[in-house]
């Protein structure tokens, strides 16, 4: 996404609410019944299309795009949150379609986070405590619960839900209407209900230009962790030992290592 912002001062239209705390940078633009709170800071050339709710301790970066009724940075919905001062940092570049909804943290100081340069379609949730990458698609409806890490280049497919404290790994994709209750392992596909890791995403890995060498070790490896009826931990050891080594191959063993939710098998 490029963003060409000016010089000129925020447009608010008139039906908007906007605080006098609340910082915005030059060349925003503030649609039609938008309410911003305080605690609020815009990066440049954001866009509020109409409807739009940004509250809470909320920093966005630059050119971030907000279609109508998404509700920013609201108080998390963890029945735990004792009050505090909670956050949201969001980068630049990302798009949020309709009825978004990515709340703040629910320990005192503790922040949600939500990278650069990601698509979040229609009524896709981030929860507290989140942190999501960069270049992200979540599909409709594509929800995470409290605590999930998404990594740079995941999918969320549509109507797909992920369990509180999973892990999402880079370049993976969760299919439509799957239930993630294990983590999701990086440059692979998990599908189903519960979720379980069905191949290697191929396509993905091609468009991000990933060598066809490390594609063939990657899909080795797939085979080795989940059809050989290996633990895990042996299994690690032969895809270490046995495959041509990379930088795709090292952070995929690294992230099966450190699971402490277990892998969608």
């Amino acid at each position: 996404m490029t963003c060409h912002t000016d010089v000129v001062s925020a447009r608010i239209h008139p039906t908007a609410i906007v605080d006098s705390q609340a910082q915005l940078g030059a060349g925003c633009e503030v649609g039609p019944y938008c309410v911003i709170g305080p605690n609020v800071k815009l990066g440049d050339g954001c866009r509020l299309h109409s409807h739009v709710v940004v509250d809470g301790v909320t920093t966005i970066g630059p050119c971030n795009e907000f279609y109508p009724f998404a509700c920013i940075g609201l108080k998390t919905q963890d029945l735990k949150f004792a009050g505090g001062k909670c956050y949201l940092d969001i980068g630049e570049g990302n798009v949020f379609r309709e009825h978004v909804t990515v709340h703040t943290a629910t320990g005192d100081g503790l922040h949600t986070r939500v990278g650069s340069h990601g698509n979040f379609l229609a009524y896709s949730h981030i929860a507290h405590d989140c942190v999501v990458g960069d270049h992200v698609v979540f599909s409709n409806n594509g929800t995470l619960a409290g605590h999930v890490v998404v990594e740079d280049y995941a999918i969320v497919g549509g109507l797909a839900a992920v369990h509180q404290f999973c892990r999402v790994g880079k370049m993976s994709i969760i299919g439509g209407c799957a239930k993630v209750v294990q983590d999701v392992p990086p440059f692979m596909i998990v599908d189903g209900h519960p979720g379980e890791t069905r191949s290697v995403n191929k396509v993905g890995l091609e468009r991000r230009g990933v060598p066809a060498e490390t594609i063939r070790a990657l899909t080795e490896a797939f085979k080795i962790v989940f059809k050989s009826g290996l633990t895990l931990a042996t299994a690690l050891d032969t895809v270490t030992r046995e495959l041509p080594q990379s930088q795709e191959l090292t952070h995929f063993v690294d992230f099966c290592r450190k699971s402490e939710r277990g892998l969608a098998r």
